[in-house]
């Protein structure tokens, strides 16, 4: 072989043109023996370009499918749903050239995420009688909660466990004691003792003087007699 250089590149030109090497510029995509004019974002490919013509390309669907980069391919890419059911809302809207973004429902948070976008959300956890909020929940984050310390309660809204009601401190009796849940439960002291005690002891002096006096008149009464005998 005379000129190896020169058949080589005859070799590289045939098998060029019969479409087995083929090199496309990066805004082409390779048909057959063809490089095809990419479609742009927010379109796909309705027919591949020939000899003769360019390629023809139409929009995606408005809310339906979205090509969010130039293309040689036929059909547009499905939107994201952003489930209700999986405690998931619309961040943003999907659009021909971009595909929708999800984000956490009011009450729950993202516990995972893939291309920008939400894909799992979950509810914030609900603190337990006897623990307070120690930390909101919010669209990234689960609620936490820690436990109320001796002598304090909550009911699990709290934001901060409240000290139980000192019912001795208000002249009052603990009817029943605080719990790590509830509050102290006081009632009014019993008087009744004391207005009895008091009711008695004014009968009894009334009855003393009604008596005294009596006696008194009795009295009287026998000097009277004596006098005239």
């Amino acid at each position: 072989m005379r000129n190896p250089k020169r058949f080589f590149l005859l070799l590289f030109q045939i098998l060029t043109h019969v479409g087995i090497i083929l090199t496309c510029h990066r805004a082409e995509y390779q048909i057959g023996p063809e490089c095809c004019p990419m479609c742009p974002a927010g379109t796909r490919v309705n027919k591949h370009c020939t000899e003769f013509r360019s390629t023809s390309c139409l929009p995606c669907d408005e809310g339906i499918t979205y090509m969010d980069n130039p293309t040689g391919m036929t059909q547009c890419l499905p939107c994201r749903i952003c489930d209700p059911g999986a405690g998931l809302k619309v961040k943003t809207a999907c659009s021909t050239m971009s595909n929708a973004v999800c984000e956490a429902q009011e009450g729950h948070f993202c516990e995972q995420q893939a291309e920008g976008s939400c894909v799992s959300a979950r509810k914030h956890r609900r603190c337990e009688p006897g623990e307070f909020i120690q930390k909101p929940g919010s669209p990234s984050a689960d609620t936490v909660c820690s436990p109320c310390d001796e002598g304090t309660f909550s009911n699990g809204t709290l934001s901060k466990c409240q000290p139980h009601t000192q019912c001795e401190q208000m002249d009052k009796i603990t009817v029943n004691a605080g719990t790590f849940s509830s509050d102290a439960e006081c009632g009014e002291r019993n008087n009744m003792p004391v207005v009895i005690g008091i009711s008695v002891g004014a009968v009894i002096v009334t009855l003393v003087i009604i008596v005294s006096v009596a006696l008194v008149c009795f009295k009287k009464r026998l000097g009277n007699g004596n006098d005239v005998l």
